[in-house]
This record gives structure tokens, sequence and C-alpha cells, in this order.
């Protein structure tokens, strides 16, 4: 029987049946352990970068833990039209920014299928979190192709010299995985992180390295996640 990975995993569905208050005070406990054992830093592109812990779904456990302080240095840096797809910064930290996700209801956020998504404008910055993977998968009927469809999408909404970062946790779609390992999306450069150590630790590593490192269905998290970039040249739209 095929393994259903659009389903939260065990812990997330556990924790689920927790009272608010119980579950906060387990994941302060959890969270301080959590920064003892750990490093306090990780290095990526050039970079130093504190580990991001948060209790909101378990990110201190998971590959949120390098993705928020990536994705939100990148974000701190623009100051132009961003767009997020799918609603997951705001968890997290304060945004400012446009939103775009089909499922999820909040303040602020456009429910809409991003691949038809037309605001009449273009960005200067468009982010997703551990998203993207999902489109087309998390749908019925089934339609893996999808989500390379949306990037495609989203490169024509960047304006000139704008960029598109997309964070895929490895083998969650992996027919999005092949399509981006034979470069059959937008994508102009491919970065790494993965998973060192069982408190958490990740390192960058080659994207070609990346690939072959699986998903973990039952702790429900990413075991390699591949940083996609696509940068749409100033002279486009000229």
């Amino acid at each position: 029987m095929e393994e259903d990975y659009t389903r939260p995993g065990w812990l997330p569905r556990a924790t689920g049946y927790i009272p608010a208050p119980v579950k906060d005070v387990l994941a302060r406990v959890a969270i301080a352990i959590a920064r003892r054992s750990r490093a306090e830093m990780f290095r990526f592109d050039g970079r130093t970068y504190s580990y991001f812990f948060h209790p909101y779904n378990l990110a201190w456990k998971n590959e949120r833990t390098v993705e928020i302080p990536i994705v939100s240095a990148m974000l701190s840096e623009y100051h132009g039209e961003v767009l997020e797809v799918g609603n997951v910064l705001s968890h997290y930290i304060e945004v400012d920014h446009d939103i775009v996700d089909k499922y999820e209801v909040a303040p602020g956020v456009v429910n809409q299928d991003i691949t038809i998504f037309n605001p009449g404008k273009l960005y200067d910055l468009i982010i997703s979190v551990s998203t993207v993977e999902h489109i087309g998968v998390s749908e019925r009927p089934r339609n893996p192709g999808k989500a390379a469809d949306a990037v495609a999408h989203l490169g024509s909404l960047l304006a000139p010299g704008g960029r598109l970062v997309v964070t895929i946790p490895v083998g969650l779609n992996e027919e999005l995985d092949g399509m981006i390992l034979r470069q059959e999306t937008p994508f102009t450069e491919l970065k790494a992180m993965r998973r060192v150590s069982h408190r958490n630790e990740w390192e960058e590593i080659d994207s070609g390295c990346a690939w072959s490192s699986g998903y973990c269905g039952k702790g429900y998290r990413a075991n390699a996640v591949v940083i996609c970039y696509c940068d749409r040249s100033v002279e486009e739209l000229a």
C-alpha cells in the first residue's frame, strides 16, 4: 500500500489530542532541551544562521529549523513587491506581503489555485517554504506534474531582476524531484541542506547529493532540503 505523505505524520497527529496549555509547556521544555544539545549555528551559502526554534508544527524538530532563518533573511533584504506561496512564514514571524494559499483560511491570505493566480502585477521576490511539492499531490485527482506547472507560472510573475526561491523537501514529491534533477523546470540554481544528526543538525551539501536522501514519512520530516532559485534577467519585458 502506498504511503500517503499528504497526511500529517504520527507525531503531529498525536500532539493534536493534547490540551493546548499542556502542549505549550511540553514544547517549551522540549525546545529548551534541544537548544542545549544542539549547535547554535549552521552555515549556508557562505553565511552563518541561528537554528530556528518554535513550537508550531514542531519546527525545531524538522526542516523548518533551517528553512525559516534562510528564507526570512532573504525576505528582510527585499523592499519591493513580495509574494509568498503557502501561508507559512506568518506562523513564525511578522510578515507584510501578499500570500496565496489554496486551502488555509486566514486574514490577508488569498485562497486560490496558484496556477491560475493573476494579481495584475509582477513581484521582485516570490518565496515558498515546503509548499510547492504538495501541489497536485495533495489534490484529488492526483496530478504530480502540476507542481512544475506552478513553478513555471510563478516564474512568469517575476519582475525583471526578480527572484523566485522555493524550498523543496526531498522525496515528498518524487515526480517533481525528477523534473528538477532533469532540468525540466525554470530553476537556474540549486543549493541543498542535509540533516546530519538525530539532534536535527544540518549541513550544506552539493545539490546533486541530496536526491538520494529519501523522506522520513513516519516522522514527517525531510532528510534533505533543496533550495531552488529562479532569476529573471533585467532584459526581459524590456
